[in-house]
């Protein structure tokens, strides 16, 4: 039950009775006037029930884009209905105006939109549904609210598209498909031309020499249908923030211009998520979706605050093929979780694939360093200085390693570029 705000001003109304009359019983008289109002009213008002509601589906959108739940409301009954509805969601859902005012008679039918504005990745669920019909009166309401599934699937916003374009002009270079065409020292057999001084007299073609007036030597270009191994790391390292955004997010992103880079390069890629065990295996041979539904993908995935196990990822990594392949680890530097966890899988690693460790840069640490203008900042200074050291010191373990280190502010480009710098050389 709910009263309106009718109740308070009849009872303020009874002051002017206790005026009139000015003693106790005119005050337990008017409350108890007012009390079976109330009540009357209570009986009177339809049942919660009579109202049906159904929800048309949401679907999936973009963290950050607007979004729309329609709740579909049916007066079952004979009486005429008044009253108001709530939808509501978790709070990340971002549900605004969700309290809608609906006078409905006998068989109509109305659609209740509610404007969503998601804040966090994944499945964001609708609470329920509150139903408040007036009685005749105005004076109080019969409430009750109902479950009723409804879920809005909030994907990561790929930001990084932007970059795409850019990126695909490069690789039609690579490729051949523009003006100019790249030959690198990859190994993938280009065309045959003659000898000229300076040419590496490993590349000279015996046969087709033999069959010619002149030496001739194979050209070579950068390789297709090569492997991509994206590992993400969901341990707890990646649920630190940079800014806003949190490190994994940030990975997200990277991971997927990445992905549709290498997959429109005519390249496989594989997707590998984990922590202490492995989350999720994704193989995208062949997929010209594969932006959609890697979003779809790690929709849901979530930081878990947990140390990650590399010996399992790296044996999810080995289940996927044995091919050489591009391991792109998209893991935050972090020396001690690196040091202790990572170092001692690496050698297996390197040994099959070439392998880059790609990672969210905090600026934050280079502003504390810079800043010294007081005996606090020096001191915030002193410890900036000495975590990006160690960070330094980590990089160049990994580098001895024979790993490519990124370490950037803006990750998505610098691994998109890094990826074609590989390719236009030949070393994937």
């Amino acid at each position: 039950m709910a009263i309106s705000g009718r109740v308070p001003l009849l009872l303020l109304l009874g002051v002017v009775a206790v005026l009139l009359r000015p003693e106790t019983s005119t005050t337990w008289l008017w409350t108890l006037a007012v009390g079976l109002l109330v009540g009357l009213d209570v009986l009177l008002a339809p049942a919660p029930s009579s109202l049906s509601l159904e929800r048309r589906p949401v679907g999936s959108v973009r963290l950050g884009d607007p979004a729309t739940s329609v709740l579909v409301a049916t007066n079952d009954s004979r009486r005429r209905l008044r009253g108001v509805v709530r939808d509501s969601w978790q709070p990340t859902a971002g549900a605004r105006a969700n309290r809608h005012r609906i006078a409905l008679g006998p068989g109509d039918r109305v659609p209740l939109p509610t404007p969503l504005l998601p804040r966090r990745r994944g499945d964001l669920r609708a609470l329920g549904v509150t139903v408040r019909l007036q009685g005749p009166l105005g004076l109080a309401s019969r409430q009750a609210t109902r479950p009723l599934d409804g879920t809005v699937r909030a994907l990561p916003p790929f930001e990084s598209r932007k970059h795409l374009p850019s990126r695909l002009a490069r690789l039609r270079d690579l490729d051949g498909r523009a003006a100019v065409r790249v030959r690198g020292q990859g190994t993938e057999f280009d065309s045959l031309r003659e000898y000229v001084r300076g040419d590496d007299v490993r590349a000279i073609d015996w046969r087709a020499s033999a069959r010619s007036r002149n030496v001739v030597v194979r050209t070579w270009q950068p390789e297709r249908d090569r492997r991509v191994v994206l590992v993400l790391d969901t341990s707890r390292t990646s649920a630190g923030r940079i800014g806003d955004v949190p490190r994994l997010d940030s990975a997200m992103d990277a991971a997927l211009l990445l992905a549709s880079l290498a997959s429109r390069a005519g390249d496989r890629v594989d997707v590998v998520a984990g922590d202490r065990r492995v989350r999720s295996r994704l193989r995208f041979a062949g997929a010209r979706d594969i932006a959609a539904r890697l979003q779809e993908a790690m929709a849901d995935v979530e930081p878990v605050i947990a140390e990650a196990d590399w010996d399992a990822l790296a044996g999810a990594v080995t289940g996927l093929g044995r091919q050489r392949a591009l391991l792109v680890l998209l893991t935050p530097l972090e020396p001690a979780a690196v040091e202790e966890g990572l170092l001692p899988v690496l050698p297996t690693l390197t040994r099959h694939h070439r392998v880059v460790l790609a990672s969210v840069r905090d600026p934050e640490l280079e502003r504390l360093a810079a800043d010294r203008a007081g005996l606090d900042e020096v001191y915030d200074a002193a410890a900036a200085e000495r975590a990006i050291g160690r960070r330094r010191h980590t990089a160049g373990l990994l580098r001895a390693l024979g790993v490519d280190v990124l370490d950037a502010d803006d990750l998505p480009p610098v691994l998109a570029d890094h990826y074609l710098s590989l390719k236009a050389r030949g070393l994937l």
